[in-house]
């Protein structure tokens, strides 16, 4: 008897929690095909997530400036974040929409608004016109201290504009993204070749391999999720000095920690710029942020254990990423 009534009570507890059919059968471990709507699907996250969701079964419709080649399970959808009529065709009749497209780099204030504002606004009104009733931002863990960075405050405006917005959401904040297909680490894995690790001062940092972030963002498309910030990462913290070891390993090298300075860190940035022009890695507004002694997720923000959880360690996706390069002709 005492069996029953606990059947019974769970029985009513999961047909309250979940609303829909498909987000029901997630809590079995099973996901019914849907139709997810992405932005940023030529990019390196994006790119990650888009094939996750064709491997789990799953159709998607994403938008792309240029013309893509041909794939099953992706409708390519040509518009911008600045072209309304794109949007609208993008996120009509979707299960989710999952807004992964951002600026990381950009000359100034203006430029990282309209890319990271602008284009939110964008997809969110999208998103209220046709009805959208599950949308999955992903910002930056630059969110929680927009004072220090143009990127930062950006991003923390995005997310305003997503708590504002009618419809379920849930924000992903990253820290450090890696992995295969990535292009903005590659320099530290090219320097530790040469045995030492620039690194910003002395500081903290969390870290996350593109695979285990894809595979969040997939899961909150099949089942939702709440109103809330989630801050994912693989687990751990780690020192400046811990992280560019690991970097070493992955090359097969033993590196000499260089902290720098904030004023040395600066004036590399100028230096980045004036060589590589807008192909710079180290910007002065991405300097200002990479001093700040702590970019490690918050554990009371990352998302519940019964939901998702990492299964890729740093040494694992530092040599996956390392072996990448190599097979491109990239160190």
């Amino acid at each position: 008897m005492r069996h029953g009534r606990r059947w019974f009570i769970e029985t009513i507890w999961r047909c309250c929690e979940r609303p829909s059919s498909s987000t029901t059968s997630a809590i079995y471990g099973e996901s019914q095909a849907v139709l997810i709507a992405l932005t940023g699907a030529t990019g390196f996250v994006g790119g990650r997530t888009l094939d996750l969701l064709i491997e789990r079964g799953h159709r998607a419709r994403a938008l792309t400036r240029r013309p893509q080649p041909l794939r099953d399970g992706v409708e390519w959808i040509e518009g911008a974040l600045d072209r309304p009529d794109g949007l609208d065709v993008l996120v009509s009749h979707v299960d989710a929409v999952l807004h992964i497209a951002g600026v990381v780099n950009a000359p100034d204030r203006a430029a990282f608004a309209t890319g990271n504002i602008v284009g939110t606004h964008a997809i969110i009104d999208a998103a209220t016109r046709t009805k959208v009733k599950r949308f999955i931002h992903v910002s930056s863990l630059a969110a929680r201290e927009p004072a220090l960075s143009d990127y930062g405050w950006s991003k923390a405006e995005a997310e305003h504009v997503v708590e504002r917005s009618s419809f379920g959401w849930t924000i992903v904040r990253p820290p450090a993204v890696y992995g295969p297909g990535d292009l903005e680490m590659r320099d530290m894995f090219r320097i530790a070749r040469l045995g030492i690790a620039l690194l910003p001062p002395p500081g903290r940092m969390s870290a996350i391999m593109v695979d285990d972030l894809a595979r969040l963002l997939v899961t909150l498309a099949e089942r939702g999720g709440p109103r809330l910030v989630y801050e994912a990462d693989d687990g751990h913290a780690y020192t400046h000095a811990e992280f560019g070891a690991a970097i070493g390993r992955a090359v097969g090298r033993r590196v000499l920690p260089l902290p720098l300075p904030a004023t040395l860190l600066r004036l590399g940035a100028r230096i980045d710029r004036r060589l590589r022009g807008s192909r710079a890695k180290l910007t002065p507004d991405r300097a200002a942020y990479l001093a700040h002694p702590d970019w490690t997720a918050d554990p009371a923000r990352r998302p519940p254990l019964d939901l998702w959880t990492p299964q890729v360690d740093l040494t694992r996706g530092l040599a996956d990423t390392a072996r990448w390069y190599r097979e491109e002709g990239l160190l």
